[in-house]
């Protein structure tokens, strides 16, 4: 197993930890008035805990003798726990990104043809109009990133051209 995948398994097994482990109220809620977070008012997931603001393993582990017990147990370096904080703090924003990725992506393989006459399309901004026919995008993907062709403009050309 190389180091790389060592580390995966381990940023991985950390989170369903997180997602395993019920806290109840009574456990964390002098940690959280200390922080300035909400107490709980029922038991929550460690994971659910952990998305919060200003809440970090580090100062998990001095309050959940569990968590402290199951990093040491799996010998967890720092660099392990910073990641499955980051995945576990960022997974919206990260999803996000790879759908917006996958989006762009998906437009590069939607064409444009050559002689196209972007003037005839009424739907279009002006000034999409002037520069699609200046500077001839070969796909939906490159039109996107025309300064002036505004993402509107992009849902023209994906009706136009198909989705």
């Amino acid at each position: 197993m190389t180091i790389s995948s060592k580390k995966n398994t381990l940023v991985e097994s950390l989170i369903s930890f997180t997602r395993q482990q019920s806290i109840k109220a009574a456990e964390i809620n002098d940690y959280l008035k200390a922080i300035n977070s909400e107490p709980l008012s029922q038991g929550r997931k460690l994971y659910d805990i952990l998305m919060r603001n200003n809440v970090s393993f580090d100062s998990l582990q001095a309050v959940l003798p569990k968590l402290r017990k199951f990093i040491e147990t799996n010998r967890m370096e720092e660099e392990v726990i910073e990641e499955a904080e980051i995945q576990i703090k960022y997974k919206g924003y990260i999803e996000r990104e790879k759908f917006i990725a996958e989006k762009l992506h998906r437009l590069e393989n939607i064409r444009i043809p050559a002689d196209f006459d972007f003037h005839s399309m009424n739907s279009l901004t002006i000034e999409a109009r002037q520069k699609l026919s200046r500077i001839r995008p070969k796909n939906i993907g490159q039109a996107s990133r025309i300064p002036g062709v505004s993402p509107a403009d992009v849902n023209v050309l994906l009706v136009k051209f198909g989705r």
